[in-house]
């Protein structure tokens, strides 16, 4: 029923709820009820763009690399009877390694010694890369028709 519709007049009413004397007198019970609809209205648009933005830069980047120097260094000295064969030893940063030869008379020549050192050598490169970074632009429109609303601060 519509909100401003007035309610029904007496003689509008039933014959019923006028009725005589003996007769049970009905009145009828009136009932509003509310009827929502929703609907999707464009109140703007909005447009978005992004721009990326590139710059170059210099990087000193530490480089670290190892190198192994290889000596052999003669020695051509017998082992001593009954002594046990050298072996393997270190002299700080530095592995010696012995190199044996059995000869005839069956004793142990050292031949030689072949001495590895390890060195860790830092040096600096420059590169050059490319660093970018992203900007982003909006842009409001209000929807045709629509009354303009504040401006809203980007």
């Amino acid at each position: 029923m519509e909100p401003n519709r007035p309610t029904d007049t007496p003689s509008q009413m039933p014959r019923s709820a006028t009725a005589g004397p003996g007769q049970p007198l009905v009145i009828p019970v009136i009932e509003e009820q509310a009827v929502i609809n929703r609907e999707v209205v464009e109140s703007g648009r909005v447009r978005l763009a992004k721009t990326v933005h590139e710059r170059e830069e210099l990087l000193e980047i530490p480089l670290q690399h190892e190198e192994v120097l290889v000596e052999r260094v003669p020695v051509n000295q017998f082992v001593a009877d009954g002594a046990a064969t050298p072996g393997l030893r270190y002299d700080g940063d530095t592995t010696i390694i012995p190199v044996l030869r059995e000869v005839v008379v069956t004793r142990l020549l050292v031949v030689e010694e072949i001495r590895v050192t390890k060195r860790t050598q830092t040096t600096m490169l420059t590169q050059p890369i490319t660093l970018r970074h992203e900007e982003m632009h909006i842009e409001r429109n209000p929807a045709a028709g629509a009354a303009p609303g504040p401006a809203s601060a980007e």
